[in-house]
């Protein structure tokens, strides 16, 4: 997705045209414009996109491929790869890709980039489960604060997006090239 597309949807959004779109930037470079709260994500030739008016998103879209066992063991907490090497082995890539897109979006969502460890807090990766945050620094509120909503955006890929505070928020995300808008809301 391409900054004048960016532009096109943040415009529609709030109402203005393209060029009325203001980026500033936070301190760890997330973008930000007034009016609307956004977070994107690319992989491979999919972008998406989580817009609300007010609530702090983090978004992450992966395509799904074959991935070695050791970025998990870097990457992720003790918990998870516990609950990661628990699940059938058909089953680890996708528990790979649940645990891993709400890492990110976490991350995401906090605008600290990397500079937040992803093993430092956990998520659930569970088939079927409600996505929940299960461990994280008291710093960054509760777990309870933390909600996920699980997405997938065409055959191979799939998505996360996260935000804290209320339980049900709506949030839009519009995926390109194709077009997709979901929307998507933490079940309570």
């Amino acid at each position: 997705m391409g900054r004048a597309t960016l532009r096109e949807i943040l415009g529609a959004h709030l109402g203005c045209g393209p060029d009325a779109v203001v980026f500033g930037y936070g301190p760890n470079g997330k973008p930000a414009v007034p009016g609307v709260q956004f977070n994107l994500s690319h992989s491979a030739n999919l972008a998406c996109l989580a817009l609300h008016p007010d609530v702090i998103l983090g978004v992450d879209v992966e395509q799904v491929r074959p991935i070695e066992h050791a970025v998990a063991q870097r990457f992720f907490s003790r918990d998870e790869i516990s609950a990661l090497n628990a699940l059938p082995p058909d089953m680890w890539l996708a528990g790979f890709y649940r645990c891993w897109t709400r890492k990110e979006a976490v991350v995401k969502q906090l605008g600290d980039g990397l500079s937040y460890p992803l093993d430092a807090f956990s998520v659930s990766l569970a088939p079927g489960a409600h996505p929940e945050m299960t461990q994280i620094d008291p710093d960054y509120g509760t777990c309870a604060d933390w909600q996920f909503a699980h997405f997938d955006a065409g055959s191979d890929f799939v998505g996360a997006v996260t935000w804290r505070g209320a339980q049900r928020v709506p949030v839009d995300v519009v995926s390109q090239p194709d077009n997709l808008k979901i929307t998507l809301s933490a079940s309570g």
